[in-house]
């Protein structure tokens, strides 16, 4: 039954309709002549609310409101992979071709190219036993990605297959199977539907114990976050939350990457939509758009659209997901889709909780971040995938009390923050290592202990230990002066200041620094803690700590960041040879000046 009501009120992305008793929640309808794209999200008697995705201007009372009988879906299926869409999953290069520069109303577009061919390789045959989640065939969608032809989720189980076609070139209408059930036959594609509502169905939830390594010492090493995990990087304007976050799309060990940009200004989506297409993947030599999908929803583009991004992005992450993939999914940021849900709450005259912000933005909080997981998919006894959520929080004038960051602690187990202070002194990225904390941190020590090293979680302890003594230090130095301190604190003072510039300072526009490995990240720590311990034997034996803070070993330990690379490791064991000897020379005695010559 095709739904048909009239508009009676609009609201800039808010309309009102009559006649809608018929109409369901969140189903997606036609709204006016031009026929805009919109989704019933209040339904009162006969009178539905209606979220526009679509500019309204023009859009006047009496026009018709026409019911799809759909909820917001999107389309799963090959050729999702380098494309760039709106919230709503509209190709923005199809937009541009027939509307120019500005997006137009009421384009009709797919969200891929149904009559592209692709070469589909099938992996069952006639007469298999098929179910939700079963793997049909494999097609290659780019050069780093094999594409596995699923069975829908709300596919009945144990269907039998009486028909798959032959390998060969197929477009996506094609129909490549059929399965057949109590006598009912059912065309299979290599695409289908999915409401972006709805999480996608699994087998099993797993335990997040594999760490997602992001290259980034400051993360890997001491504020973790697993594959399937939840986290968040609230900061200020100017902390690097975008800089961090490419680099987290970028170096992350996943497979596949889904970018929300999401109600963030025009040119620095643009930076994005500019910078992505020409950045290299580090491990093949591919574009990196040859495993990234942009969902690019701008500050000055439809509201509601920014609102349906997010759900837009976390269904096509879940997609690839139940083909046994990691994905990565960050979301810039979760603070502009909040401030979308408090404009269609003000429109639709809703009583207004904290800061305006409507009473359910925790539960839509909690629904976006529960989509994380790592699970074994349906249809397979051993397929495993992830889907890992990064959102950056924007709160104004870096307030970590505002509600959005409030409401997403609360939900996410690992907190990046990012300090104004930190970022205006030129420390990047600007994690601040008092605030900040990781729920993952015995979860992911014995992938580290196993796969890396297992002293790193006591080299984490340790050299956590120094920062955090630091902190206290630093009140009584403000007091009282740093001449108030004994040697030993000093000490602490300095080696503190050594693991700020030699590990937690990462610079990502640096070939060598802007990826770090999980052996040279615990080698690095392993000399600082090292350092810091012969140090300490140092002035028990009566060396001055003028004399330590002049050891040439000092800086190599600073520089060793960025002048050795991952492939020449053996070098930081020459160097820990070399702090051997230069301590054991200056506990021997003998004028500083003599011992400089001899390390030279």
């Amino acid at each position: 039954m095709v739904v048909k009501g009239r508009i009676v009120w609009v609201s800039g992305p808010a309309v009102k309709a009559d006649g809608m008793s018929a109409a369901k929640m969140y189903e997606t309808v036609e709204v006016g002549d031009s026929k805009l794209i919109g989704e019933v999200i209040r339904l009162t008697g006969d009178i539905a609310f209606i979220q526009v995705y679509e500019s309204t201007s023009g859009l006047k009372p009496g026009e018709p409101v026409v019911g799809t009988g759909q909820p917001l879906s999107v389309l799963l299926g090959p050729g999702i992979i380098g494309r760039i869409y709106d919230g709503i999953q509209r190709p923005l290069d199809e937009i541009a071709q027939k509307s120019g520069a500005f997006i137009g109303r009421g384009i009709q577009t797919t969200p891929v190219d149904m009559k592209k061919k692709f070469h589909f390789v099938p992996s069952m045959k006639k007469g298999d036993v098929v179910g939700p989640g079963s793997i049909l065939g494999v097609v290659d969608e780019t050069q780093l990605l094999k594409h596995s032809i699923l069975v829908p989720p709300y596919h009945a189980k144990d269907a039998k297959l009486v028909d798959i076609v032959a390998e060969g070139d197929y477009d996506l209408e094609q129909v490549i199977a059929t399965s057949e059930k109590d006598g009912v036959k059912v065309p299979l594609k290599m695409y289908h539907k999915w409401p972006v509502r709805k999480p996608r169905p699994y087998a099993e939830r797993y335990d997040p114990t594999v760490p997602l390594v992001t290259g980034q010492r400051v993360i890997d090493t001491y504020f973790p976050i697993a594959k399937g995990g939840t986290g968040a990087i609230p900061g200020g304007f100017g902390t690097g939350k975008t800089v961090t976050m490419h680099q987290i799309a970028k170096w992350a060990d996943s497979k596949v990457v889904v970018y929300i940009g999401c109600g963030e200004r025009g040119n620095e989506m643009t930076e994005v939509l500019v910078e992505f297409p020409h950045l290299i993947d580090p491990r093949s030599g591919r574009p990196l758009m040859e495993r990234t999908v942009l969902v690019a929803n701008t500050s000055n583009m439809p509201v509601a659209a920014r609102e349906a991004s997010i759900y837009t992005g976390v269904t096509m992450a879940e997609y690839y997901r139940d083909m046994g993939f990691d994905v990565v999914l960050v979301a810039d940021s979760t603070s502009r889709w909040a401030e979308a849900l408090r404009e269609m709450s003000g429109r639709l005259e809703e009583m207004p909780a904290e800061e305006g912000y409507p009473s359910y933005l925790a539960s839509r909080l909690a629904e976006f971040y529960e989509r994380a997981g790592r699970v074994r998919a349906l249809g397979s006894p051993d397929r495993a995938g992830s889907v890992t959520l990064v959102g950056a929080v924007s709160p104004s004038g870096a307030d970590f009390t505002e509600p959005v960051t409030t409401h997403t602690i609360r939900f996410i187990k690992t907190f990046w923050a990012l300090d104004t202070r930190l970022a205006y002194s030129r420390h990047y990225p600007s994690i601040n290592w008092m605030q900040s904390y990781s729920g993952y941190l015995e979860d992911v020590s014995k992938w580290w202990k196993e796969n890396v090293s297992p002293e790193w979680y006591e080299l984490r302890s340790e050299s956590y230990h120094i920062l955090q003594r630091e902190d206290t230090l630093k009140e009584i130095v403000r007091l009282l002066g740093p001449e108030a301190l004994p040697d030993e604190e000093k000490l602490v003072l300095e080696v503190a200041r050594m693991i700020k510039i030699g590990i937690l300072q990462q610079n990502s526009f640096d070939k060598v620094d802007t990826y770090c490995g999980p052996e040279k990240q615990v080698k690095l720590v392993k000399l600082m803690v090292k350092f810091f311990k012969e140090a300490q034997k140092a002035l028990k034996s009566e060396v001055s700590l003028t004399e330590i803070r002049a050891m040439p070993i000092i800086t190599q330990l600073l520089k060793a960041k960025f002048e050795i690379p991952e492939e020449q490791l053996q070098k930081l064991q020459d160097l820990d040879k070399e702090l051997d000897e230069q301590f054991r020379k200056l506990s021997a005695g003998g004028s500083k000046t003599e011992e400089v010559k001899v390390v030279a």
